[in-house]
Parts: C-alpha cells; structure tokens; sequence
C-alpha cells in the first residue's frame, strides 16, 4: 500500500503536494492539517531523483527547534512522537500536526548579507526589490542593515518572483504588509544572533506566514530557518575568505552539479549517489551545529 493509501485508512485524505511537503486533512481533525515532509530536492522548478534519504525529518527536526525558541504566533498543534503510534512508522520525525490558516501569497525574504538571486538583481540595477544599495558593494558583502525583500509565491512548476514592497501592499494590504515585515526583520534578528553563537552566518531566509481567525498577528508557518528555507554560511571560513567561504549548508551541491550536467531542456538528469550523500551530510551538519550545541 502506498502512504497516501495507507493515511487515507486512517482517516487522512490527500489535499496537496508541493516540491517538498504532502498535506492530508481528516475529518475527525476539524482545522488542522497533517504535514509530511518528503525527501524530495528540487532545483531549478524541478522535482529532482533521487531524494536526499533524512531529508524531511531533518527539515522538520531544526523546524520544530526553531519553532520552540522564537517566541513567535506558529502554525504547530502537535508533532511526532506526541502524534501517537497509528501513523506509518516510516513517517517518524517528518510529520507535523498543524492549524489550518489563510495563507498569505507572499514569501517574505529577509537579507543580511548580498548573495542569490539579490546579488544578481544587485549587479543590474544596484539595488534588491526596490531597495537601493550601496555601490562598490561584492558578492556575499555584508549589508549595512537586513532588508526585507519580498517574493510573490508562483504556482507549483514556476519560479517565484521577487517584488517590491509596494507590489506587497497592493496584495496583501498595508496593515498586513507592515506587520509581516516588522515581523520577519525580528525573527531574522533573533535567528541570526542564535547562529552567530555556534559560529553561523545567516545570510539569508525566507518565511511564511497565515492568517488566524482568532488573531491579528501573523502565524508563523510552513517550515522555518532550515536548509531549503535558508543559506548559512559556517563563520570561519567567511573570515578566511577565499573561493570557499560562501559555501552553504543547503543543496547548492545539487544546483551547481546539475548546472554544469543540464541545460534545462527536457528531464534532468539523475543525481550521482556522491552528489545525494554530500548534500545530505551538509543537511544533517546545519542540524547537529544548532540542536547538539
């Protein structure tokens, strides 16, 4: 039997699958969602194979730590093992019980530091979403203050668009964008000081966030400060500088493997067991530098 087959014999019906997450509803679970988190990777719009074996629980281990520390409004109602035994053991560690919210259609990005897609928007226009910068500045270059830089979140298979705050506004209105600002700037705050005491640089996340009817403040959801959610670069070799201190721990071994193997027509290519097993120790390193210190 397949998982959802088996879910659905417990009462969980498959609602939607994203790059990484399953989520099931029940009706003996009125307003909540059972999430599961795969081992899928993606990179460039594309649902890559193999997985990355540990991945989901991993991704939903530093979710749930971070979830505990923050302080913040979240989406969990309960986790594993508290889930009780009735789910298929190979879900162990990689589902969450969660609320159900009205999310918003906005991913919001917060950075510390000038890499990714802002470093490329840099170089064309010096300036993030809008946002000028100062000249002179290089890639991976520290920025004078975090800047909030939002996305609007694409359908499955696109790629998500960066905007600029004012675009934001249009969306989702001008209360909410403030608050959703001022509260990814807060808890990029906090996680980046948090990383900094185990020799982390956070140089960029993103988050998301709903809607609570009993609320007016946003809930923090989906999941949160990870490896897919954002870069970290180890604070030491940042330091040293050289051709290897932007290196992350995320799946930027994927990426550039599959940039030099692919040229974005047709399938990509399966991914070398060397490439899976290198991302997946560069996964479980992120984990064990935040949960083991």
């Amino acid at each position: 039997m397949t998982i959802d087959s088996r879910l659905e014999a417990l009462g969980w019906r498959h609602r939607y699958s994203g790059k990484v997450r399953d989520l099931y509803e029940s009706d003996a679970h009125p307003g909540r969602l059972l999430v599961v988190t795969s081992d899928r990777v993606s990179a460039f719009d594309h649902i890559l194979s193999p997985g990355i074996p540990g991945k989901g629980a991993l991704l939903t281990q530093l979710s749930l730590w971070w979830f505990g520390r923050l302080g913040e409004p979240t989406h969990l109602a309960a986790a594993h093992p508290s889930l009780g035994q009735h789910l298929p053991p190979e879900l162990a560690g990689r589902t969450m019980i969660v609320h159900t919210l009205d999310m918003y259609p906005v991913e919001c990005v917060v950075r510390g530091y000038l890499a990714g897609s802002g470093w490329a928007e840099y170089r064309a226009s010096q300036s993030v979403c809008g946002i000028p910068l100062p000249a002179g500045l290089q890639e991976g270059d520290k920025l004078p203050e975090p800047i909030f830089t939002p996305a609007f979140k694409a359908p499955l298979g696109e790629h998500d668009e960066n905007i600029t705050f004012e675009r934001m506004v249009e969306i989702v209105g001008a209360a909410d964008a403030e608050a959703l600002r001022e509260t990814s700037l807060r808890i990029f705050t906090t996680a980046s000081a948090v990383a900094e005491d185990r020799g982390l640089l956070l140089a960029d996340t993103k988050f998301e966030f709903g809607r609570d009817a009993g609320s007016d403040h946003p809930v923090l959801a989906d999941e949160v400060l990870t490896s897919d959610s954002s870069r970290y670069w180890d604070a030491e070799t940042y330091a040293a500088g050289g051709m290897n201190r932007l290196e992350a721990y995320d799946k930027q071994i994927v990426r550039d493997w599959l940039a030099a193997n692919w040229d974005r027509t047709g399938e990509p290519p399966e991914l070398p067991a060397e490439i899976v097993e290198r991302t997946a120790a560069r996964y479980q390193e992120l984990v064990d530098r935040f949960t083991l210190a």
